[in-house]
C-alpha cells in the first residue's frame, strides 16, 4: 500500500563525521519541496567519536514531534545499524555500506529493504571526475546517504541539487558540484534497483505546489531571533550544553547590535547581566542546570533591587553534571523556590519553536513591567529540534519599558535632596518608578541588604514589612495583568474524558495526539501550563472541572504536579513520565495514554506522599 508524505528518517554516525550536515540537508530538501519537517536531534557528551543520531519526520500537514518508527535507516559506519536496525518497520529500508556493515549481525525484521551502496567507490568515482583529491571528499558520505534516501522516496534530483546550491554559496560553492556529482551516482545506485524492490517500497514524498513561505528552524535560534527582536543588547553565559547554542548563534550575527560577552563563569555571568540590566539595558544570560544553581545568589540580589533581567535556562538531566546533552524537565521547582529567603520571580516555559520566540520576546516585557526576575525555562529537546513553521507573527509585538521615573519625579528628587526614592512604592501600582542612571535627579544606592526607599541600608521592622509586602505583592499583579491566554490553554474537547497536563515540549506530542486518540475512540484534551510559577489560579476551574487528571512531565517527581496540589490541593494520582534522558515520543503518549483510559496501570505508592498512584514510566530510545 502506498504510503504518501509520512515517513520518519534517521542518519547516525561517530560525531564529527557530519550527521548534522545530512539531517540539514534532508530536512532541507523535503521543507524547500513543500512538505512540513520535525528533527529530533540526539548526541552525546563528548566532543567527538561517540555515537549520535538524527531523525527527521516528514509530512504534508504540520507535526510537532517525533515517532518511534523509522521507515529510512541511513548510514555509512557499522554502529548505528546495529544500534537502530530493529527499529525500522517492516516495509521500510535500509541504506548501509556493504564494506562495513554485515547485514547477519544487525536484528532487522523480515520485509526490510537493503540497499548497498559502497561509499567510497563513489567518492573515488567523483574525485576523478572533478580532478578533486579524494581526502577533501570523504565528509560526502553524508550527501551520498541523503540522495540515495531522496531517490528511494521518489523525489526528483533536482530537488538535490536545488538544495545543494542555496547550502554552499560564496566561498563554499566549489563544493557544489562535487556533491551533486556524487548524488548523481545515489540515484543511479538506486535506479539499479530490482523493480520488484522499487514496488515493495510504499514510501514516497510528493512536492506539494504554491505552498506558502516557512521558517525551518530550531528552539535555540527561535529563542535568539525573539531576544533580538525585543531590543535585547547585552548576553552573557559560560560555555554549557545544550545553552551555549543560543549564545553562538547570537555571537554569529553581530550587525544585530547585541553584545555577547563569554564570562569566565556562571556567576560572573549573572552579576554582569544585572549590572546592564541596571543601567537601563535589556539584557539576559543563558545557562544550564549547573550554571543556573551558581547564580542563585545573583538573582536574589536581582530581586532585593527590584532588577529586570532574564535568566534562559536550558534545562538537561541532573543532578550535578548528569547528563549534559540529554533531556529533562528537572528545575522547576529550584526555578520556582530556589535560592536564599523569599522574592518575586515570574517562571514561565515555552510551549513550541515557535513559542520560543514569542516568549522570549514577552519575558522582557515581563522583567521591565513587574522589575523583577524573569526564568525562562527551555529544554535540550526543542533547543535542538528542527521544525518547519510559519513565519513569526510580529505585528502585534509592542515593547513596554514598565514604570520608569518621570520628570516631575526626577525633578522632585533634585529638590529634595535625599537621592532618588527608588523603591518606594507607588500607592496606585505598587511599582516604584525606575531612573536611568545618568539622568539628573536618578541617584540611589543599592545594596543587597533590606533597604529604604532610597537604598539605604536598614533592619527597621516596619521598613522590612513595608519593602517584603511590597515586593511579594508583585505575585497578585503578574497573575492579574498577565492575560490568561497567556498563562495557560485548554485545547481539544473541554468535556472531554481525560484531561492531560503538561508543560513544556510535551505541548506538541500532546497536540499530535489528540486527534489520533480520537480515532481510538479516547476522548482526550489537554491543559498546558505556560506560566509556572506564580502558580495561575484561574486554571483551577479546568482541573476541578476534569473527569479524569492526568499529568506528563519529563521528570521522575512530577513537579509540576507538586506545584499544582500546593497552589489548588488537587492531588493527581495518574502520570506518564519519562526520565531516561530521552524525551517522548508520539508512540509512548498514545501507548501510555491508552493504558490508563483501559485501566491497565498496577497502582503503587508514592514515596513522596504516601498516597497510591498509577505512573506509566516510558523508557524508548537510545
Amino acid at each position: 500500500m502506498k504510503v504518501v508524505n509520512e515517513v520518519n528518517w534517521m542518519i547516525g554516525g561517530p560525531q564529527g563525521t557530519g550527521v548534522d550536515s545530512s539531517a540539514n540537508l534532508f530536512s532541507q530538501a523535503c521543507a524547500s519541496a513543500g512538505l512540513w519537517v520535525f528533527g529530533k536531534r540526539e548526541y552525546h557528551s563528548n566532543i567527538k567519536g561517540k555515537h549520535s543520531y538524527f531523525q527527521v519526520r516528514v509530512s504534508d500537514k504540520p507535526i510537532h514531534s517525533h515517532v518511534d518508527d523509522v521507515h529510512i535507516l541511513a548510514t555509512f559506519e557499522d554502529s548505528t545499524a546495529r544500534l537502530h536496525a530493529h527499529e525500522v518497520v517492516k516495509g521500510g529500508a535500509l541504506i548501509y555500506d556493504p564494506t562495513k556493515i554485515t547485514l547477519d549481525d544487525l536484528n532487522l525484521k523480515s520485509g526490510v529493504i537493503t540497499l548497498p551502496i559502497d561509499f567510497n567507490s563513489v567518492i573515488r568515482h567523483v574525485a576523478e571526475v572533478t580532478g578533486m583529491e579524494y581526502g577533501t571528499l570523504s565528509l560526502m558520505k553524508n550527501t551520498i546517504a541523503v540522495a540515495a534516501s531522496m531517490a528511494l522516496l521518489r523525489m526528483d534530483i533536482s530537488n538535490m541539487e536545488e538544495t545543494l546550491a542555496r547550502m554552499y554559496t560564496g566561498r563554499k560553492a566549489k563544493l557544489v558540484a562535487p556533491n551533486v556529482a556524487a548524488s548523481k551516482k545515489a540515484y543511479e545506485a538506486v535506479d539499479a534497483l530490482p523493480d520488484e524492490m522499487h514496488d515493495q517500497f510504499p514510501y514516497h514524498l510528493e512536492p506539494q505546489k504554491n505552498t506558502p513561505k516557512r521558517l525551518l528552524i530550531n528552539g535555540a535560534q527561535a529563542n535568539s531571533l525573539g531576544k533580538l527582536k525585543a531590543g535585547c543588547r547585552y548576553q552573557t553565559y559560560y560555555p554549557i550544553s545544550p545553552a551555549t547554542d543560543e549564545s553562538n548563534f547570537l555571537e554569529s550575527h553581530p550587525e544585530y547590535g547585541i553584545a555577547v560577552v563569554q564570562c569566565e563563569d556562571e556567576i560572573a555571568a549573572i552579576d554582569m547581566a544585572l549590572g546592564a540590566a541596571t543601567t537601563g539595558v535589556r539584557a539576559s544570560t543563558a545557562t544550564s542546570g549547573p550554571g543556573f544553581c551558581l547564580m542563585a545568589e545573583g538573582l536574589g540580589w536581582g530581586g532585593m533591587n527590584e532588577v529586570p533581567i532574564v535568566l534562559f535556562d536550558y534545562q538537561r538531566g541532573g543532578p550535578s553534571t548528569g547528563l549534559p546533552t540529554r533531556h529533562e524537565q528537572g528545575d522547576l521547582m529550584f526555578a520556582a523556590f530556589g535560592g536564599h529567603g523569599e522574592y518575586p520571580r515570574l517562571v514561565m516555559a515555552p510551549a513550541t519553536i515557535n513559542d520560543h520566540f514569542h516568549l522570549a520576546f514577552e519575558s522582557f516585557n515581563y522583567a521591565d513591567k513587574f522589575q523583577t526576575p524573569v526564568i525562562i525555562l527551555n529544554d535540550k529537546f526543542l533547543t535542538h529540534s528542527l521544525e518547519t513553521i510559519p513565519p513569526f507573527k510580529e505585528n502585534n509585538l509592542v515593547v513596554d519599558r514598565g514604570r520608569l521615573a518621570t520628570q516631575p519625579e526626577l525633578e522632585a528628587a533634585i529638590a529634595d535632596g535625599k537621592g532618588f526614592p527608588r523603591f518606594r512604592p507607588d500607592p496606585k501600582t505598587i511599582l516604584s518608578p525606575r531612573p536611568y542612571p545618568g539622568q539628573e535627579g536618578s541617584p540611589y544606592w543599592m545594596t543587597g541588604d533590606e533597604h529604604d526607599d532610597y537604598g539605604h541600608i536598614t533592619e527597621n521592622p516596619e521598613n522590612r514589612r513595608k519593602m517584603h509586602e511590597k515586593r511579594m505583592a508583585k505575585y497578585r499583579l503578574m497573575l492579574e495583568q498577565i492575560p490568561e491566554d497567556r498563562q495557560f490553554s485548554l485545547n481539544g474537547d473541554p468535556n472531554a474524558e481525560i484531561t492531560l497536563i503538561c508543560w513544556g515540549s510535551t505541548f506538541g506530542v500532546l497536540e499530535d495526539a489528540l486527534p489520533i486518540l480520537k480515532e481510538k475512540g479516547i476522548s482526550a484534551n489537554f491543559l498546558h501550563l505556560r506560566m509556572l510559577h506564580p502558580f495561575p489560579i484561574s486554571a483551577e476551574k479546568i482541573l476541578k472541572k476534569a473527569k479524569k487528571l492526568v499529568i506528563v512531565e519529563n521528570n521522575w517527581g512530577t513537579q509540576l504536579g507538586h506545584l499544582i496540589r500546593m497552589s489548588t490541593g488537587i492531588f493527581i494520582p495518574n502520570q506518564i513520565v519519562k526520565y531516561t534522558g530521552r524525551p517522548m515520543s508520539l508512540n509512548e503518549i498514545l501507548e501510555s495514554v491508552e493504558k490508563i483510559h483501559k485501566k491497565q496501570v498496577a497502582p503503587e505508592v508514592d514515596p513522596l506522599t504516601g498516597q497510591s498512584i498509577e505512573k506509566v514510566v516510558l523508557t524508548y530510545g537510545l
